[in-house]
Order: structure tokens, then C-alpha cells, then sequence
């Protein structure tokens, strides 16, 4: 049987009216080619359906064209509402400054986080990914990551960017404050952690390692 992966993306495009976002290519393609080379089934949502945007600063002239040839796939993405955490094996959230404001508040993919999470299925995230962890719960109230160790997009790798200023909340701080333990490597290096049926991964560096520690997990 071929195993199933959920992947959920945002539709968020913008940061400012000057600034474009969504999804950051890297983190969908190298995951979702990492899935497909181990003959897994792969399924593309995102909050609303429809268009993921691809945020443009993500896509160099040295783009690799295997990264680049997943992009049809954001075209018509399925909605959230659609699925449930019975059909799947795991969920992947990629990041991309979009995450930040469609993810967190999101309640129909808090509900589908619990339900995976707590159905001892893998939740696997990166880079700003795990935005769509901070508004998770579990059935007894309690967030998510609390007690977990995760790695996230830093505040450091945020202010690096300068759009910092722009965002609804710092990841790293964030998920600090909902009691979670953030642990991170140097700016920009690959670095992850695996805590029970928590994969996350620090920034686009690290979307590969997640994506084959998430493969190794599943077997």
C-alpha cells in the first residue's frame, strides 16, 4: 500500500500591498519530489483551494528544474474541508511568508492537526509551516507543541529578511510562548527535530531532511 501524504498550503499573497508572499517553492517541490521518488500518493490542499501563490523571491533564474516543475500542481489546489486525517498517513506543511496569516487561525486545519496528531499519525512542518501549530489544540485544550521540542523559522532569520516588522507574531517566540522548547541551529543551516509525531524544520535549508526523516518514520 502507498502511503499518503496531505500536504496543506497557503493562499495567502500578500505581506503588504508592495510585497507579494505565499508559499515558498523550495519547501513544496523538494518535499513533495522527495514523496513521489517513494512511490507515495500525494495530495495538494490548501485552506480555500484554488491557487497557491508562489512567492516570487523563491524562484531564482538557478531554480533547479525539478522545483520548478511542481509548480502546475499549486494551480487548483483542493480545500481543507475536503479530507480528514483517516484518509492519510501524514501531513506536510511547507512555509512561505503566507503561512503566517492564513494558518494560525484557521480552524478547520486545527481541527485536521488534533486529529492526525492525535491519532498517532505524523505532523511535519517547516520554515514558517509550523505557524499552523500555533493555533492547534489538543482535545484537552492544551496547544499543541506544548512540551515539544520543535524548530521553526528564528526571530533572528526573521529579522534578517527586515520583514519582521510585518508579521502578525514571531514563529520562534511564538511557539516559545505556547510552551513549546525551540531549538534552532545557525541562520540559514539545516537543522530538525523529531519529537514523537512531531517532525518540524527550521527554514528552507531544512525542507529535504524533514521530508526523509518523515519518509524513515513512515517506513
Amino acid at each position: 500500500m502507498a502511503k499518503k501524504v496531505l500536504m496543506v498550503l497557503t493562499n495567502h499573497d500578500k505581506i503588504t500591498d508592495e510585497t507579494p508572499t505565499g508559499v515558498w517553492l523550495s519547501e513544496f517541490g523538494e518535499a513533495y519530489n522527495e514523496f513521489k521518488q517513494h512511490g507515495y500518493e500525494v495530495t495538494v490542499a490548501s485552506p480555500n483551494g484554488g491557487v497557491v501563490p508562489v512567492d516570487p523571491n523563491s524562484v531564482s533564474e538557478d531554480e533547479p528544474q525539478e522545483i520548478l516543475d511542481t509548480k502546475p500542481h499549486l494551480e487548483d489546489t483542493a480545500p481543507i474541508a475536503d479530507f480528514s486525517a483517516e484518509q492519510f498517513d501524514a501531513v506536510f506543511l511547507p512555509g512561505g511568508h503566507g503561512t503566517m496569516f492564513d494558518f494560525p487561525d484557521n480552524e478547520t486545519l486545527q481541527k485536521l492537526l488534533r486529529n492526525f496528531y492525535e491519532a498517532d499519525k505524523y505532523v511535519a512542518a517547516v520554515c514558517h509551516g509550523p505557524a499552523g501549530l500555533t493555533g492547534a489544540t489538543l482535545s484537552n485544550g492544551e496547544p499543541l507543541v506544548k512540551g515539544k521540542r520543535v524548530s521553526a523559522f528564528t526571530d533572528s532569520e526573521e529579522a534578517e529578511t527586515t520583514l519582521d516588522q510585518y508579521m502578525p507574531f514571531l514563529l520562534e517566540s511564538k511557539l516559545n510562548e505556547l510552551g513549546a522548547t525551540v531549538s534552532s541551529g545557525p541562520n540559514w543551516s539545516t537543522h530538525y527535530e523529531v519529537d514523537g509525531y512531531l517532525i518540524t524544520g527550521q527554514n528552507p535549508q531544512s525542507t529535504e531532511a524533514v521530508a526523509k526523516e518523515l519518509v524513515k518514520q513512515l517506513g
